[in-house]
């Protein structure tokens, strides 16, 4: 008799797994409690607040909101999947700066919500990073200081760039 579980394939922060689940366990709920990726939160667990935002084969999806049926066979990146080899995204570094992150319900949403919007906009102007990050609720920041801190990597990506293309000459 089965218990209604299957196997889903997918690929997380570049890394292929497999989990056994109900096919309508929610991503997020995988995410935290099969596979440990306790980065991305759970606010209200309706789609509204984005604490739970990751990105879902090149797309920023409420992990709330989707159902491991669905993720079978993609490419998901978390919080965790920002930072590469120990050294943090220029968005954690400008967050941690500039003060973005206060109680850290949200931090994750935001983070991967502006990266979301650096890869499609590495410049954005200040009503672009509004307009990128209303699907996520900060209840501590006033947003003031994580729109700055968005400024402030989208800066700094610029400038590590340059410097690369100068030691590349």
């Amino acid at each position: 008799m089965s218990d209604g579980r299957q196997n889903v394939r997918f690929i997380i922060n570049g890394k292929d797994e497999t989990v056994h689940v109900a096919p309508m366990k929610r991503l997020l709920d995988v995410l935290r409690e099969d596979l440990h990726l306790t980065g991305t939160k759970e606010g209200c667990g309706e789609g509204e607040c984005g604490s739970c935002s990751v990105r879902m084969n090149g797309e920023l999806v409420n992990s709330c909101l989707v159902p491991m049926l669905q993720a079978e066979g993609a490419s998901i990146q978390t919080v965790e999947g920002l930072a590469a080899d120990g050294v943090l995204h220029p968005l954690q570094r400008a967050f941690l700066r500039c003060g973005g992150a206060q109680c850290g319900m949200c931090t994750p949403g935001m983070l991967m919500a502006a990266a979301q919007l650096l890869s499609i906009n590495p410049h954005p102007s200040m009503a672009e990073i509004r307009e990128g990050l209303a699907g996520n609720l900060c209840r501590c920041t006033g947003f003031i200081r994580i729109f700055e801190s968005v400024v402030a990597a989208a800066a700094e990506d610029v400038n590590g760039a340059a410097r690369q293309a100068g030691h590349a000459r």
